[in-house]
């Protein structure tokens, strides 16, 4: 298992923290700052979950009049985890 930390960009929340499993499940998501409520949803629904299929479905989310959203930002970490 490999711990990850990405700095997100253009969001409310500052950082998510999370782990990659050696078969690509995605556990511990914990995001710093946002929307409290949401994030934590949001970090619920991917526990345990393949990277790769979570990145794919969160790709492109946006957020009120920003180009991105802390769903989507998830997904550029992950694809640069899985790099």
């Amino acid at each position: 298992m490999k711990h990850y930390s990405y700095k997100t960009s253009g969001v409310c929340s500052q950082k998510i923290d999370f782990d990659l499993t050696d078969d690509g499940k995605l556990t511990n998501i914990v995001f710093l700052g946002g929307c409290n409520g949401n994030l934590k949803a949001i970090a619920k629904l991917c526990e345990g979950k393949d990277a790769k299929e979570i990145a794919n479905l969160l790709k492109g989310n946006t957020c009120g009049w920003k180009t991105t959203s802390c769903a989507d930002q998830l997904s550029i970490a992950i694809n640069e985890a899985l790099k």
